[in-house]
């Protein structure tokens, strides 16, 4: 064997041993369709999300921000295309949808807590019913969860005595509980007033501070802007430009984009 075959079947060697170390992406959408009867409303969405990164989908309202983060936790189902977590095609209709979904944690515009369960019992409800976790591992870990987001006084209280941030942010002490792969947040201060805005978007940060996984969707530009590691402009059903916050935000390039921001800006 020559010096030259030898090398060049040693660089293979190489290449697929660097190639099968890689980690997978957390989440990779490939082709995504979805339709409502005659209305497309995802058109063939390719989008791929790292360990520890942060994309931000931004659009105008019924662009499908929230059909694709339904789809993502499978409670759409898919008319074509790809779900790859961590690899493995969740979208292949031989999974199991519940197991699946234990490995993501999602928070939707209403807070969706059960009104006649405690603070406490809502944030460990998954942990012990999903997970197995026996009740006391469960407890002390949503106690210290709650103090965390400065709501360890509210373990005993229901949710009606809450505010509305302050339900927001149970919300994502419960779905950040079971240390999901996966956090879908979509519009999570939509509902909350002007002044209760603040404390869950904090909250967010700090979860991207502390290398959370994380697709969400928001309004709240200056947000996007701070906390995205990567903005998707989603039209029509399509993404139509992304990059990184201060490229996509200060030179977009795509007339749709261009008048979507100067709308939300006013």
């Amino acid at each position: 064997m020559s010096p030259d075959t030898q090398s060049h079947q040693n660089q293979s060697r190489d290449d697929q041993t660097s190639a099968s170390s890689t980690p997978a992406p957390v989440l990779e959408l490939r082709g995504i369709r979805k339709s409502f009867g005659d209305v497309a409303v995802l058109r063939g969405i390719d989008l791929t999300l790292h360990a520890h990164e942060v994309i931000v989908v931004i659009g105008a309202s019924g662009s499908g921000k929230s059909t694709l983060l339904k789809t993502a936790n499978l409670l759409e189902s898919i008319d074509d295309g790809q779900i790859l977590l961590q690899g493995a095609d969740i979208s292949d209709p031989r999974i199991d949808v519940d197991r699946t979904r234990s490995r993501i944690g999602v928070v939707f515009q209403q807070f969706n807590l059960f009104p006649h369960l405690t603070v406490l019992a809502n944030v460990t409800l998954a942990a012990r019913k999903v997970h197995g976790v026996a009740k006391p591992a469960a407890e002390t870990e949503a106690r210290r969860l709650l103090e965390r987001v400065g709501l360890g006084s509210f373990a005993s209280s229901y949710p009606d005595r809450l505010s509305g941030g302050q339900q927001q942010r149970v919300a994502i002490v419960r779905a950040i509980a079971t240390n999901p792969e996966l956090l879908l947040l979509d519009e999570v201060t939509s509902a909350l007033d002007p002044l209760l805005v603040g404390e869950v978007l904090d909250l967010v940060t700090e979860l991207k501070e502390q290398g959370s996984t994380i697709l969400m969707t928001t309004h709240e530009m200056s947000f996007a802007r701070k906390v995205a590691d990567r903005i998707v402009f989603l039209h029509l059903g399509e993404v139509v430009e992304e990059g990184p916050p201060a490229e996509l935000l200060d030179s977009p390039r795509h007339p749709a984009l261009k008048e979507f921001l100067s709308r939300v800006s006013h």
